[in-house]
């Protein structure tokens, strides 16, 4: 391992919630929901786009706003090479994911839900 793990804290997970939000916005996805946890991010996006190109795209952004914040910080490896993409096909499975995101991971850090209707 050529650096320690990565870890964000209170400040850096509202960094990275805020240049998630922005990616979607500009790429003109849907966030449904959003948690940004100390070691891991889990989001939950409607999108015409693959979820591979979706999870760098939001890597970048929030390297690039994170590196903004703190540009010692610049060289920091962040990320693992890949992550866990899904696809979900049915509302019901939608549904349990924005669940899972935002209540089935212990204390709400930095989340984001969209606002119903």
């Amino acid at each position: 391992m050529k650096q320690m793990p990565f870890e964000l804290d209170s400040a850096q997970r509202s960094i990275m919630l805020d240049a998630i939000r922005g990616v979607g916005r500009h790429k003109g996805w849907l966030l449904l929901a959003a948690q940004v946890r100390t070691t891991h991010v889990h989001i939950v996006v409607e999108a015409d786009a693959s979820p591979e190109f979706i999870m760098n795209a939001f890597k970048a952004y929030a390297s690039r706003a994170l590196n903004l914040a703190d540009p010692r910080q610049k060289r920091r490896i962040r990320w693992t090479r890949h992550g866990s993409t899904l696809h979900l096909w049915s509302r019901e499975k939608v549904d349990a994911a924005i669940r899972y995101v935002l209540e089935k991971q212990g204390e709400p850090m930095a989340c984001y839900r969209l606002p119903a209707p």
